[in-house]
Formats: structure tokens, C-alpha cells, sequence
């Protein structure tokens, strides 16, 4: 994660926080980043698999 991430992240916030809820957000937007440059790079499952998957989950 960039520090400018971070900063930015922290300016939408209001004056008063729970430590907690930013360290979530933090870590929402990591793995946001981290599953948009899965994508970019390939490796994602076709919708097709993915509903079939699923699908065995519900037997």
C-alpha cells in the first residue's frame, strides 16, 4: 500500500475516529488493490466455473 493511500484515506475521515474502523478501511482497499491486480494479471475464474463451484456448495 502507498503512503499517499494512506494519507488519503485518512483526510476523508472526521476530525474524530475509531482507530478500528480506519485499520478496516485500510485494509478493504488492500485487498481491493490486491484482487484488481489479480484481474490485470490474469488470474481470475470464468463465471461459468465459479457457478459451478457454487453450485456443489448448495448439494
Amino acid at each position: 500500500m502507498k503512503k499517499s493511500t494512506i494519507i488519503h484515506t485518512l483526510s476523508e475521515l472526521p476530525k474524530e475516529f475509531d482507530l478500528d474502523s480506519f485499520l478496516e478501511r485500510l485494509i478493504i482497499i488492500e485487498k481491493i488493490d490486491e484482487g484488481m491486480a489479480e484481474a490485470k494479471a490474469g488470474k481470475t475464474i470464468p463465471h461459468d466455473k465459479v457457478k459451478k463451484m457454487v453450485s456443489k456448495w448448495h448439494k
